[in-house]
């Protein structure tokens, strides 16, 4: 790939230094994709001017009308400390005529929403749990048609905000409480969905119109809990390293799956990133039971893609080493520019 002015958007927090000599592993761990991204690039031969935004729309115009970047490498996952204003960064930059790596505006709304995209994904005859949603300030009544056990999620934050063992509940007072637990400490509604019992699988997608789904990855949970505890995404288990060290929690290549059980599980991810839209680059979420049934649980447009995440290693184990990937999603950023139409 020829040299390019690469403009990063990044939240103010997470802008890396220059070297990461003298950090602890828990401070890189604060901007490690961050970094990664700007160091790879450099290291490539780019011109990379890396742009904390937050609160202001004004440092973005004036950082493409003085850079003229080539393409803008889009890390922001909220605006204004909002998660749910991420897909406005996109339009502003399709306003501007910028091209811009990831997600379109109208993916990441229509995968924001984890009913709405269960919503829509089954409607394409794909398997997904049950589920009943509970608006901020409303009487907690579980639906006859949804039975116990329940996981209790944020309908709307990523990142496993809020999961803990608590968030499994198995009578409608354990219910109630946690869904007030959602509502008032994490501040968005909630989502009740059927606990499926099995394996935590994901699978990485990159394309635009011609998709790659990488590797089956899995989330393996090693000693978590013991015997009494449900191996689960906890906030914990996804970000804490020191308790990921301790109970072996690690992930890696989904082992013992049938030849053809992992065609059709990247087969039904490519089939979901199509229905919600999403270009550039996304993860797949699935639980698989035990009958072999792989249902959908979430969509995440822009995804982690530090070194060390599930979707880097995925791309290595399938071939494409770190500086691929990188080069991949800028020029499918570029591609989708210069076709003239936005996906969204």
């Amino acid at each position: 790939m020829r040299h390019l002015r690469v403009l990063v958007l990044m939240h103010p927090d997470f802008v890396p230094p220059d070297s990461s000599d003298g950090y602890s592993v828990r401070e890189i761990n604060e901007w490690k994709t961050e970094y990664d991204v700007v160091s790879t690039l450099r290291a490539a031969g780019h011109d990379v001017q890396p742009l904390g935004v937050q609160e202001e729309i004004k440092p973005v115009r004036e950082a493409i009308e003085g850079f003229k970047p080539h393409v803008v490498f889009n890390l922001l996952e909220q605006f204004h400390h909002e998660p749910v204003y991420d897909q406005h960064i996109p339009s502003l930059l399709e306003l501007m005529q910028v091209p811009y790596t990831g997600c379109n505006p109208r993916g990441l709304i229509l995968a924001r929403g984890k009913d709405l995209s269960k919503t829509l994904v089954h409607y394409r005859r794909i398997a997904v749990p049950a589920f009943a949603v509970f608006p901020m300030r409303r009487k907690v009544k579980r639906p006859a048609r949804l039975a116990l056990p329940l996981i209790v999620k944020s309908l709307s934050e990523d990142g496993s905000r809020g999961i803990s063992q608590a968030s499994i509940v198995d009578t409608d007072e354990k219910l109630a409480e946690r869904v007030t637990f959602v509502h008032e400490r994490v501040g968005t509604a909630a989502i009740a969905e059927q606990f499926v019992e099995g394996r935590e699988l994901y699978v990485g997608v990159l394309g635009n119109n011609r998709l790659r789904a990488l590797p089956v990855w899995e989330l393996k949970f090693g000693s978590m809990g013991g015997q009494s505890a449900r191996h689960i995404a906890t906030e914990k288990a996804k970000h804490d390293t020191d308790y990921q060290e301790k109970l072996g929690i690690e992930d890696g290549p989904a082992k013992d799956l049938a030849p053809d059980l992992q065609d059709r599980i990247q087969r039904i991810a490519k089939r979901i990133y199509r229905t919600l839209g999403l270009d550039g680059y996304a993860r797949i979420d699935f639980r698989l039971a035990a009958d072999g049934t792989p249902y959908f649980i979430e969509a995440n447009p822009n995804p982690e893609i530090a070194k060390s995440q599930e979707f880097a290693l995925a791309a290595r184990h399938d071939g494409l080493d770190y500086p691929d990937v990188l080069h991949r999603i800028l020029a499918l950023g570029i591609s989708r520019a210069k076709a003239g139409v936005s996906v969204g």
